[in-house]
């Protein structure tokens, strides 16, 4: 079920809704028109594919089902998926929402480059008893392939040379890199999957049903709710719920209500993470954008300003907010209602985006299935290891504020932390500016208790959206927002020192590297950091050294 509270938009809504009618937007996406969006194919006719993800992943079933079963016989009990964005987000989800499922995989995630977070997994996980799946579309990211060399290496030497292909999987585009060293190293199984689907609408396809059967996940029935959306996405008529979504968010977002804020039902809170890199990644692009705001503590309607959108997406009989909805609704802000009747629905939910985020960007005149902006940052961090190489160090940066323990990098006039601090933020506007939190730091339930401290805080004194991003899992889903919308975005960007860092290998089964964990993270850091300032946006980098987050996350 989906109710609208649109108030006094309602009507425009109503007309963008009967302009997508009159201009046949709804046959023309499934005939994959890519005039749609720009008179450039490239990019668009090669990545509608995921239009019939539903009823080509469930060709696949058997193949998916046969492994999974092999890797139950052989007793394994883990997964450690390494990937980023659109190849990780998805299995993450599965695994937060549908818990772990009696006889199958406990699945995890790396997408940080984090020593710390690395070495925690290579601590934890028995290497006899896990499946590593590494997981990229294009087959060289480098955050995934550092992952793959690292602990390819690490379970070689734990069990042996001969053994460890068979802790091994891949999931890539056919001919990709990563297929063609999988072959050479004898990974257990490659998984190819359609190249004609970008991989942040990838969820349905090999890139998430394959960990989705790993942790339990019926996949018959979760593909048959997709497919059920999918059908009702054909329809030219008001029946077609996901058109209407698109419609919504797309005409609000042009008329300025560009932040859509996000409400989830407990269990199903990870979705959130999802959805935001589809809708950033997606929209963030020529100037314009919908900020996606997930896990914000929902306030009082006295702290947010016009530029609001709320979706309340919850679980049948789950009303935890819905008392703050209805406050949210009164108050006159714009409001959309989803209910689930069960945990299958997020295969609908995740096909009713997808195609939601198609028709916003129509009404937006953005290209939906690129993202021009990803690369530079990568450029730029690239260039930064390449002078690590021939130096020997990472080039150092002169700070424009030193307290203690702490560097202050950015344009700072005030002669203290707090108030350098208070004054970057201090240039946000109301009604227009959001905050985004970016820390390169080992994600941990204590950095995100801190984290989200500061949050709260620089939400109820500036009344501004305030979003958090792990560093370089952002990269990969509101990076390109932060680079390509408006502008209006203030950034903190946080890193600190790296201890007990581990080197990435150079090659599989070879000992020799080049560098490590940390320096790949510290430089991705600056390149970001130097993107955002070509970008012409508002940069203030923190480096907290050995400190803890106290010190700043009580600063506003």
């Amino acid at each position: 079920m989906i109710k609208y509270s649109l108030g006094k938009f309602e009507q425009d809504v109503n007309n963008t809704f009967n302009r997508l009618l009159q201009e046949d937007v709804i046959n023309r996406i499934w005939k994959k028109d890519h005039t749609l969006w720009s008179d450039d194919p490239n990019e668009i006719i090669n990545r509608l594919a995921w239009l019939d993800s539903p009823a080509a992943t469930k060709n696949s079933l058997k193949e998916i089902t046969d492994f999974v079963e092999s890797i139950r016989q052989d007793s394994f009990t883990n997964a450690l998926l390494l990937g980023m964005g659109g190849s990780s987000l998805a299995p993450e989800v599965f695994r937060l929402t549908f818990g772990l499922e009696k006889g199958f995989l406990d699945l995890a995630v790396l997408d940080s480059t984090d020593p710390g977070a690395v070495k925690h997994f290579a601590d934890t996980l028995n290497p006899e008893k896990t499946l590593y799946i590494v997981s990229t579309k294009s087959g060289g990211t480098v955050e995934t392939f550092s992952f793959m060399k690292f602990f390819y290496n690490f379970v070689a030497e734990k069990i042996g040379k001969e053994k460890v292909g068979n802790h091994f999987i891949a999931i890539t585009d056919p001919g990709s890199g990563l297929q063609k060293i999988a072959e050479e190293l004898r990974f257990r199984k490659i998984f190819l999957n359609d190249p004609d689907i970008g991989g942040r609408f990838s969820v349905l396809s090999l890139f998430g049903c394959v960990p989705a059967a790993l942790v339990g996940i019926d996949l018959n029935t979760f593909l048959d709710r997709a497919q059920y959306v999918a059908e009702e996405s054909k329809l030219n008529n008001k029946s077609n719920l996901s058109a209407k979504l698109g419609c919504v968010i797309g005409e609000l977002a042009e008329k300025g209500i560009d932040k859509l804020t996000f409400i989830l039902s407990e269990q199903i809170k990870s979705f959130g993470s999802w959805v935001e890199q589809l809708i950033a990644e997606s929209t963030g692009k020529n100037g314009k954008g919908i900020l996606p705001v997930d896990g914000e503590k929902i306030l009082s309607p006295e702290f947010y300003d016009n530029d609001r959108l709320f979706v309340y997406i919850k679980l049948n009989n789950d009303n935890s907010y819905q008392t703050k909805t209805d406050e949210l609704k009164r108050a006159g802000f714009p409001v959309i209602e989803i209910v689930w009747n069960d945990l299958y629905d997020l295969a609908a939910e995740f096909y009713r985006w997808e195609f939601a985020t198609s028709v916003a960007g129509w009404r937006m005149n953005v290209q939906p299935f690129d993202q021009p902006n990803v690369e530079q940052a990568k450029i730029i961090a690239r260039k930064f290891i390449e002078n690590y190489m021939e130096a020997g160090e990472m080039p150092e940066m002169i700070p424009d504020l030193v307290e203690n323990d702490i560097k202050v990098y950015g344009d700072i006039s005030a002669k203290n932390f707090k108030d350098a601090f208070n004054n970057f933020l201090a240039q946000s506007q109301s009604g227009k500016s959001y905050v985004a939190i970016q820390a390169y730091l080992k994600p941990d339930i204590e950095t995100d208790k801190a984290l989200n401290h500061l949050r709260a805080g620089i939400h109820k004194k500036y009344k501004v959206p305030v979003t958090i991003g792990y560093g370089p899992r952002f990269l990969h889903s509101t990076g390109q927002l932060h680079k390509g919308d408006a502008g209006n975005g203030l950034f903190i960007q946080i890193i600190s020192n790296v201890s007990d860092d581990l080197p990435i290998p150079d090659n599989p089964v070879e000992d020799k590297s080049s560098i490590t964990f940390g320096v790949l993270k510290t430089a991705q850091a600056f390149g970001d950091r130097q993107a955002l300032i070509d970008n012409k946006r508002k940069v203030m980098t923190i480096d907290i050294g050995n400190n803890n987050l106290k010190t700043i996350t009580n600063s506003v």
